[in-house]
């Protein structure tokens, strides 16, 4: 860990508990379409998909689906905002991080991640943003951390990046990116942390 230039964050889940605020957001888009709210387990699949994975699911047709993501695209997500909880200790951990690491993010979010940083002050941290519509294949796949290692010209080794979800695990081997899985001990990882602090301790800062 000592070669480690880049620390690379997942949005939601990691730096964000979101699942509520998802939940809210996509059932808004149901109720605006005539159907029922989400089950637990499709807040589950929203919570790692991008929207237009969780919309196709729903609307098969494309009549309905544009309909629904023209809605969506439509919305302003600042009322949302307030109804997310930003993760012990980031902010902590970004200003100790700042000095000696580049900082970026890899999302499967779209138009609402500029919202969300605006919102809680933590757009001048990172470096780099990299979210579903700035690649053709979102994770799983590993097009996201592609795009950081060639933006700060950087090996794979000498990223780590921090997730939740499976989508994040798989897209961390894919790309030979380090992986540390927050709070998720059902993931393959090559660190487990239960909080953000946990981070200085593999990196020994």
């Amino acid at each position: 860990m000592n070669n480690i230039k880049v620390v690379t964050f997942d949005c939601d889940g990691v730096l964000f508990d979101t699942k509520d605020v998802n939940r809210m957001y996509y059932n808004k888009v149901l109720e605006y379409m005539g159907m029922p709210p989400l089950t637990g387990e499709q807040t589950d699949f929203a919570h790692i998909q991008t929207a237009s994975a969780v919309l196709r699911f729903f609307f098969k047709d494309d009549k309905s689906y544009n309909k629904a993501e023209a809605f969506r695209t439509s919305m302003d997500y600042t009322p949302f905002v307030e109804y997310m909880k930003i993760e012990p200790y980031l902010k902590t951990l970004l200003n100790k991080l700042k000095p000696k690491y580049k900082l970026a993010i890899a999302t499967n979010r779209t138009n609402t991640m500029p919202t969300a940083l605006k919102e809680f002050g933590l757009e001048q941290y990172f470096d780099y943003v990299v979210c579903a519509l700035d690649v053709k294949n979102p994770k799983p796949d590993p097009e996201q951390l592609y795009k950081i290692i060639d933006f700060f010209k950087v090996k794979p080794k000498q990223i780590i990046y921090i997730g939740d979800a499976v989508t994040d695990e798989k897209a961390s081997y894919a790309a030979g990116v380090p992986f540390v899985a927050y709070d998720n001990k059902k993931l393959k990882a090559d660190f487990y942390i239960n909080g953000l602090e946990e981070v200085e301790k593999i990196l020994k800062i």
